[in-house]
């Protein structure tokens, strides 16, 4: 039973046919300089107008101006790791990327849009919420995560609605009903970059 508020983001779990997930991922580059946030595995990642890998700081309430990937683009997935070489010039491969980290990082990001992710709601789920939409409780942030683990932190909202958002509510990974419902997820077409038809 999931009866305590411990939310960790978004967890692959296998696709939305039934298959297994079998740990693909994509390489993606964090902009040389540095970005200025901390990226946690777990976290829904955008292309920005550069070309590199950043976070998503919308909640994903809708596929214009809320959109996870910002304006009406839709988000390129969910970061589950880096690589990087740090001071001491060790190749590190890390949960999380740590905000300001310059050089070559590259980013390990799920693509695939038909992958179902655990995720934890910040409120109780009935059954009644099979089917519907969910977006993020709150945005993400550089904070949205822990630095010990590397896991995100964030939950989705338990106010599902019937209009457009980031997330389907496809299954329950906790009784429904429960003071903080586990669910499965998947990205909705237009929340996601490569089921929506409109680039950067």
């Amino acid at each position: 039973m999931a009866t305590t508020a411990a939310p960790y983001g978004l967890r692959p779990i296998n696709r939305i046919d039934g298959m297994p997930y079998a740990g693909a991922t994509s390489q993606f580059l964090i902009n040389p300089a540095g970005l200025a946030s901390n990226l946690f595995y777990g976290q829904v990642v955008l292309i920005n107008s550069a070309g590199y890998i950043a976070l998503s700081t919308a909640d994903g309430s809708d596929i214009t101006t809320n959109n996870l990937g910002g304006s009406s683009v839709g988000a390129i997935g969910v970061f589950v790791g880096a690589s990087y070489i740090n001071a001491q010039g060790q190749q590190i491969y890390g949960q999380y990327y740590p905000s300001g980290t310059t050089g070559v990082v590259t980013a390990y990001v799920i693509t695939d849009p038909f992958v179902t992710f655990q995720a934890q709601l910040n409120g109780s789920g009935a059954q009644t919420v099979l089917g519907t939409n969910t977006f993020f409780a709150a945005v993400q942030s550089t904070s949205t995560g822990s630095t010990q683990t590397g896991n995100s932190t964030s939950a989705l909202t338990s106010s599902v609605v019937t209009t457009a958002a980031a997330f389907r509510i496809v299954g329950f990974a906790s009784t429904p009903g429960d003071a903080f419902t586990d669910v499965l997820v998947k990205f909705n077409p237009s929340a996601h970059s490569f089921l929506n038809n409109v680039g950067l």
